[in-house]
């Protein structure tokens, strides 16, 4: 399909209700045409799964909007010549600031979150500068929407706040004598700011800076223990400076083996309730992973875990342990006439838990994967192997 009918069609399945079952069809229909097209014109993986966050919980708008960036760009792409764009002057508050062409690939997102109301948040002028916008063209284009942007999306500062930030953050040192407090965009705000401000660089930026956020969540989430030791080593430090050159070496090491560890994903995972892409995107990665077979015993799963397992390598085997329901079966039909056998097992009607075989390791799910992240479950690496869990099946 065309960019041109890809949006039509997306347009008219937005007035309609995709929960029912012929409406579902073509939904995901649309979606994998969708995909197949962002393939095909070599969109960045980063931008396809950004793409999938939004058709997981069928956000049309920016699905539709960068579609329709995609089309713009194209049709208004022309060659530039004598130009010299190394730098471009725009404005921030009531400065010019220069823009270096430096890649914002290098920047670390991370080390730019900081902390407002117990909430992680970028600040405006960092966005702006990661997006190469002035701070007033960000802020006028998101007054433009501001319906799309609640208070938990983002807020301004307080002079209290503003003064804080300045004295915690040499580089909004500028920020003292500025009229106006800055705003402040929790992860929702950054990823309806995708929705407003489509451009190319605008929308590469923001999955850049959602990943970021999860990245810091997982590792805030992971290394929990960790910071409540240092607290404690700080505390330790006050009641005796005597202890300070031995507690320096103690937090260097705790804060190597953080850098080590933090990168990685542990074995058990919780997910709180709402964070259906983290919860979908860890599973993903267990498929990618498997080396030989993939086994899912699940009493309720659909054609998302169909486009779940073709996420596996060419060589491994996908059997799916679920009951019987007619509308699977003949999904499971079409799905195998045209990709990689999918196999299916009845599930006795006896069966509970859900689990994930990945080669010889047994992973415990605590909700259906179609369901993951939905509420609040966890994902547990079992000690028992396999061929236990399968042999139980058929008692």
């Amino acid at each position: 399909m065309t960019i041109d009918e890809l949006i039509a069609e997306g347009k008219k399945l937005q007035t309609t209700n995709i929960k029912s079952r012929s409406n579902s069809t073509k939904y995901y229909t649309w979606i994998n045409n969708c995909v197949t097209y962002l393939e095909q014109i070599k969109f960045s993986k980063d931008r396809r799964n950004q793409f999938m966050f939004y058709a997981l919980n069928s956000k049309f708008e920016p699905m539709l909007g960068m579609l329709q960036s995609i089309k713009d760009n194209s049709e208004s792409e022309e060659p530039v010549t004598n130009c010299d764009r190394s730098k471009e002057l725009v404005a921030n508050y009531d400065q010019l600031v220069t823009v270096e062409s430096t890649s914002e690939e290098d920047i670390d997102i991370a080390k730019l979150i900081v902390v407002v109301r117990g909430k992680q948040v970028l600040i405006d002028r960092d966005i702006a500068m990661l997006y190469k916008v002035g701070t007033k063209v960000l802020n006028q284009q998101v007054k433009r929407n501001v319906a799309r942007f609640p208070e938990r999306f983002r807020f301004q500062l307080t002079k209290q706040e503003t003064k804080e930030l300045v004295t915690n953050c040499d580089r909004f040192e500028s920020l003292k004598h500025s009229s106006s407090a800055p705003y402040a965009f929790t992860e929702q705000g950054i990823s309806m700011l995708s929705a407003v401000v489509t451009s190319q660089k605008a929308v590469d930026t923001s999955i850049r800076i959602m990943d970021a956020f999860v990245g810091m969540r997982r590792y805030l989430a992971a290394n929990a223990h960790i910071f409540q030791r240092l607290d404690r080593v700080e505390r330790q430090q006050i009641e005796s400076k005597l202890w300070m050159e031995q507690t320096d070496d103690k937090i260097n090491t705790i804060l190597s083996k953080m850098d080590e560890q933090s990168p990685k994903l542990l074995s058990e995972q919780i997910f709180p309730t709402g964070c259906v892409w983290d919860a979908w995107a860890y599973v993903s990665d267990l498929v990618r992973s498997a080396k030989q077979r993939i086994v899912l015993i699940d009493n309720f799963v659909d054609d998302r875990v169909l486009s779940l397992l073709d996420k596996r390598a060419d060589n491994v085997d996908a059997t799916i342990h679920t009951r019987y329901y007619e509308s699977f079966q003949t999904d499971l039909k079409k799905h195998n006439e045209q990709n990689r056998e999918i196999k299916f097992v009845q599930l006795p009607q006896k069966n509970h838990d859900r689990f994930l075989i990945i080669d010889d390791d047994v992973y415990l799910l605590g909700a259906s994967v179609k369901d993951m992240g939905l509420s609040l479950c966890a994902v547990t690496k079992m000690e028992v192997s396999p061929e236990t869990i399968l042999q139980l099946l058929k008692q």
